[in-house]
């Protein structure tokens, strides 16, 4: 994976080192992620444009937010994730996606810590189990 240190490596490695909080885009294919102190990008789709991506790529992306307590990922599936017309099989494809490639970034980072998804995003899984609000 090729991991783009923003605005530097010297920057998001003292961060790193100092446990602070720490904002990350993982494409998802997996091949490419951004990573920077969250004073630096302090939204996805800014950190995207610092690093020549179009803000609308945010939805090609895993996007976390992250420290040594955890990392809470916000859980937006796109309506054409992998081209799944079936809303439930969807969520679920980009649950078990994110769930591996957010943890291989992480490990490649140096973190082993659990993915939260914060409540305010957990709607969808709730159409995972069943519970279709929508």
């Amino acid at each position: 994976m090729k991991i783009i240190k923003h605005p530097d490596a010297e920057s998001v490695n003292a961060a790193i080192k100092s446990d602070e909080p720490l904002i990350a885009v993982i494409s998802f294919d997996g091949k490419t992620s951004v990573i920077a102190p969250i004073d630096e990008s302090p939204e996805h789709n800014i950190l995207l444009m610092q690093n020549g991506f179009k803000d609308t790529d945010t939805d090609s992306f895993f996007r976390i937010v992250f420290d040594k307590s955890g990392a809470d990922w916000t859980f937006v599936c796109p309506a054409d994730y992998k081209d799944i017309s079936f809303k439930d099989r969807r969520i679920t494809a980009f649950y078990r996606d994110g769930m591996r490639i957010i943890s291989d970034f992480l490990l490649e980072v140096g973190y082993v810590i659990g993915i939260n998804i914060p409540t305010r995003y957990r709607r969808h899984l709730d159409i995972m189990s069943g519970k279709n609000y929508l």
